[in-house]
């Protein structure tokens, strides 16, 4: 019995000698951007980040990693580090869906799982008022004999190659293509592109004399409702631009929760809503679940829209 005694008093010295760990965030928290500051997700993610370190009482900040090779050196970062909630992926659609199906180094096989989807950027395909056509389907009539030039932000993004596919499919060709900084009112009024695939914030003070041919978003633009999206005019090219937040799959349960639940808050808030307005943006918070099952519908649909690129 003595020695008994000995040994549990032993191990409960041990265990009172031990350090405790502390509830999570006991330490400064970073949200990684893989885009330089200024952008939707970058404002937004600030959003959180303020409102993290204000409900917690811990440091949180946007770290931004732009890079010629896109988001993915950003996203490998995120994947490199110690999977406790202390960095947090703040990512578009290319990171789960096309970095792991290319090989991308540090996320292949994907080492993330999203926390949820909490922006669409609002892409349109847009033209010119004056043009003598005022939809798709326009466009490709008068395109048979008049070939048309399109402006977008680079033909890798998914925007860009859901506009090439939407081409492929109503049967018609672009006269040329061709990626720009800056895709907004002047770009139209100048004649530079005939059409242009950008954000609705870029072309919002000419909207009147706009002619939004189709938005690239699974719901309507509010700014714009009467428009029509891209998957209503060609359903197999249900696609778009989103942001969510990423967390590396070995992340606790307990700490994803944590995120979540100010993230959620966020997107809530009057001033996220209000971004939403003065942007076109759509803010909103699509939870973990659904936002696994988006990723896998967007892994189908870009595998759709490279065979069509490809014929």
């Amino acid at each position: 019995m003595t020695k008994t005694k000995s040994i549990l008093g032993g191990v409960l010295l041990a265990v009172l000698a031990s350090p405790a760990f502390a509830d999570y965030p006991e330490k400064p928290v970073s949200f990684i951007v893989p885009f330089p500051p200024g952008d939707l997700e970058d404002v937004l993610t600030r959003m959180i980040a303020e409102d993290f370190e204000e409900k917690y009482g811990v440091a949180a900040a946007v770290v931004n990693r732009p890079s010629d090779g896109g988001p993915f050196p950003g996203a490998a970062s995120v994947a490199a580090a110690p999977a406790d909630g202390y960095t947090i992926g703040s990512f578009v659609v290319d990171v789960p869906v096309v970095g792991p199906e290319v090989g991308v180094p540090g996320l292949s096989p994907d080492p993330f799982d999203p926390l949820g989807i909490f922006l669409t950027y609002p892409f349109v395909i847009a033209a010119s008022a004056d043009k003598p056509y005022a939809t798709l389907q326009e466009l490709a009539d008068y395109s048979a004999d008049n070939p048309q030039v399109l402006g977008h932000f680079g033909s890798f993004m998914l925007p860009t190659q859901a506009t090439f596919a939407a081409a492929q499919e109503m049967g018609f060709d672009w006269g040329a293509e061709a990626s720009s900084g800056a895709l907004d009112c002047n770009s139209l009024a100048s004649g530079d592109f005939d059409v242009i695939n950008t954000t609705i914030q870029q072309i919002l003070p000419c909207l009147d004399s706009v002619n939004i041919l189709a938005t690239i978003t699974e719901t309507a633009i509010p700014v714009a409702p009467d428009a029509p999206t891209l998957a209503s005019i060609t359903p197999n090219l249900n696609i778009s631009l989103w942001n969510g937040l990423f967390v590396r799959k070995e992340t606790p349960a307990d700490v994803r929760e944590k995120i979540i639940a100010v993230a959620k808050e966020t997107l809530a808030s009057e001033r996220a809503q209000e971004l939403a307005k003065q942007t076109g943006a759509i803010i909103y918070w699509t939870d973990a679940d659904d936002a696994a099952a988006r990723i896998l519908s967007d892994k189908e649909t870009a595998g759709t829209i490279n065979a069509i690129i490809a014929e």
